[in-house]
This record gives structure tokens, sequence and C-alpha cells, in this order.
């Protein structure tokens, strides 16, 4: 059995998506972010980041997302999550999911939280600086979605990432205007369109409360349980 510490509309919910594609029995755990559970004694001798997600494995405690995609995309070949490591793919496989990982969603923390990167004044500037360079993420991703096809389509990782990482765009921050327009990245629209689509994302919305259109039409998550921010 695996379990998933969770918060809604985190980035555990690519390992969720992850976990339902691959039809892998799991256990969630809520890490509660209104109550800063996430910095709570227990959680950090679990994960000592204090990040979430953390999915403990019978190999051990595993924690960064692109880790534990990777974990389970080796661990569980049958799912489909990516190449295996004889694919002739697998090097494209693995060159996309870390700049997912390093590049787009590092970039994201910093429109999302600015105050932890530049003091109050340099907020807006900031934001322009950082929406431009994302943007430019996309445009590349559009371009290799378009170009690799068989590497991007679900029910491989990199969609179960770039999935949530486009919804989170459109969302947050929620006090700064909005910067995505999906109309501009053809491909990555048809790619979170087919997703939304699938099994795995209902039950993440039934879950999370996402709504009936979480990647292409989001909206700010209604939860059951736990808090998103």
């Amino acid at each position: 059995m695996l379990t998933l510490y969770y918060a809604p509309d985190n980035a555990s919910l690519v390992l969720r998506l992850a976990l339902e594609e691959a039809s892998l029995p799991y256990e969630t755990i809520l890490v509660d972010r209104a109550t800063n559970a996430q910095k709570a004694p227990d959680y950090l001798a679990l994960n000592p980041t204090g990040r979430i997600p953390t999915l403990v494995t019978p190999q051990g405690v595993m924690a960064e997302t692109a880790a534990c995609l990777l974990w389970l995309t080796d661990s569980y070949p049958d799912a489909n999550l990516g190449p295996s490591r004889d694919d002739a793919r697998r090097g494209r496989f693995l060159r996309w999911l870390f700049y997912l990982s390093n590049t787009v969603h590092a970039d994201l923390i910093r429109i999302f939280y600015p105050q932890r990167f530049v003091p109050a004044e340099g907020i807006d500037r900031h934001h322009e600086t950082m929406t431009k360079q994302v943007l430019a993420h996309f445009e590349i991703l559009d371009a290799a979605v378009r170009n690799d096809p068989s590497i991007f389509a679900p029910p491989s990782a990199l969609a179960l990432y770039l999935g949530p990482l486009l919804r989170w765009s459109a969302l947050y921050p929620s006090s700064a205007k909005r910067w995505l327009d999906l109309a501009t990245f053809p491909a990555l629209k048809k790619l979170a369109r087919s997703l939304e689509a699938r099994p795995s994302v209902r039950t993440a919305t039934l879950a999370e409360g996402l709504g009936d259109a979480p990647f292409t039409k989001p909206k700010p998550p209604n939860p059951p349980v736990g808090s998103a921010i």
C-alpha cells in the first residue's frame, strides 16, 4: 500500500493523478495547510523540507514531485506513465520531466509567492518579468507536445504534470491579474482537454473539489476537507 500525504490543489495533485492512472491501491493523509501542518514536527520527521507531497512506498519515503513520478513510472511499467529505460524515447522523457520540475514549476513558485523573493516594492515588476518567462516556457512546451506527442499524450507522467501547472498558472496568485490565455497554446490546450476526459481526473476532481474542467476552465478549488493555501 502506498500513502500520499497531500493538500488539495497542491503538487500532490500530480501524484494523485498518477496513482489513479496506474490503478494503484493507496491511501491519502491530509496535510492541512490552514494549520501549517506541513511544518509540524511529525511531518518534518517524515519530510524535513516541509514540502508537499510526500509519498510513502515499500522502498521508503519519497519526496519531490518529479522524483516520485519517475519512481512510479519505473516501478509500475504496465501503467505506461513513461518510456522504459531501454526505450529510445527515454532521454527525451527525462529531459521534459525535469524541465517541468526544475524550470517551469520552480518559476511558477516565484510567481505564486513573490514575497519570498523580492521586497514589496518590487513585486509588480517581478510579476511582469516572471510571467513573461513562464509564457516563454509554455511556448517551448507547446512545440514539444506538437512535435513529440508520443511522450506527452496521457497517461504520460508529463501530461499529468503539465495539466496542474497550466491550472495553477490560470488561477494563482489570486491577487494578481490573469496572465495565461490557454488558447495561445493550442497543443497544450488540446492536451489539457484530453486529460479532463480521463477517470483519474474525475477522481481528483471529486476528492479535491477542482470543478468540471480543472485544466481548461479552472475555478478556485472547493475541497471537501483541507485547504489549498
